[in-house]
């Protein structure tokens, strides 16, 4: 891969947040769904990321200016967007009232260039749904978007946000529509809750991304167990490092389906 891009909008992520992906964009900061656990509410950056309200990033100036970047920007890095997808997003949710209009005019600049695209969303049926009509209208090619919905199984914790049980509806209506689709089970508030969304919608779902909360400490037998309970599904999952750390195993031990960030859920399928 070239050495570390980072754009105004479209960047190489680092640290955690490039076991997700290894390009993403981010149009705004901040998101009115309120997570208590929120990431980007914490450290140094807080007042910056972690906003209740999507505010578009300075250096994009404004919505039209924003587009034109995200242009460039593609046409700079296309062959390698093409190989790995673009990541949707780390510093919202992209489909809210207020972000999700240029996340759509995104995702037709990425199909125009034949890049897949991987969004990740707390939104629920009703967006998915929404979500499915865009795409029909401006013809879409399916095969080359990644639907993604985060499973906490705590609806407590994701006050403003639609439930967890219609986040999963979400996932098997956009999966019977030919997306590929994947879940994002982090982080694990309670492992209980976790492990029961991954067999609720075990059914629709590629691929589980399972990740731990921030600072928290587990019990090494109780993840093993988590991991154990997975290794039959015909899922592919990825723990991400601190859960592997912290489980004290290697990935060289994890079931079969398991597999290492670098898994491509396309397929690198219909990408010239």
């Amino acid at each position: 891969m070239k050495k570390q891009f980072k754009g105004k909008a479209i960047y190489n992520p680092s640290g955690k947040a490039g076991e997700y992906s290894y390009w993403a964009c981010n149009f705004y900061n901040g998101c009115s769904v309120g997570c208590k656990y929120c990431f980007n509410k914490k450290g140094m950056t807080s007042k910056v990321l972690g906003g209740d309200k999507p505010t578009l990033q300075k250096g994009l100036v404004d919505e039209y200016t924003a587009c034109k970047i995200f242009i460039q920007e593609v046409s700079e890095n296309v062959e390698e967007l093409r190989k790995h997808g673009l990541f949707f997003s780390f510093t919202t949710d992209p489909l809210l009232p207020e972000t999700k209009e240029l996340t759509y005019f995104a995702i037709g600049v990425c199909q125009a260039n034949r890049i897949p695209v991987k969004i990740l969303t707390k939104m629920g049926q009703k967006e998915a749904l929404e979500f499915s009509a865009v795409s029909s209208a401006y013809r879409w090619d399916n095969r080359l978007i990644a639907y993604g919905v985060t499973l906490t199984g705590c609806d407590s914790e994701e006050p403003n946000a639609p439930s967890n049980k219609s986040r999963v509806i979400a996932l098997m209506d956009m999966k019977f529509e030919g997306y590929r689709t994947f879940a994002s089970i982090e982080p694990i508030i309670d492992l209980d809750s976790s492990l029961s969304m991954v067999m609720k919608s075990v059914d629709f779902c590629d691929l589980f991304k399972v990740g731990l909360l921030s600072g928290k400490k587990y019990d090494y037998r109780e993840l093993r167990g988590f991991i154990l309970a997975c290794a039959h599904l015909d899922n592919k999952l990825y723990f991400k490092d601190t859960f592997i750390k912290q489980a004290g195993l290697t990935r060289e031990e994890l079931p079969a389906n398991c597999v290492t960030r670098d898994y491509n859920i396309f397929n690198r399928i219909a990408t010239k």
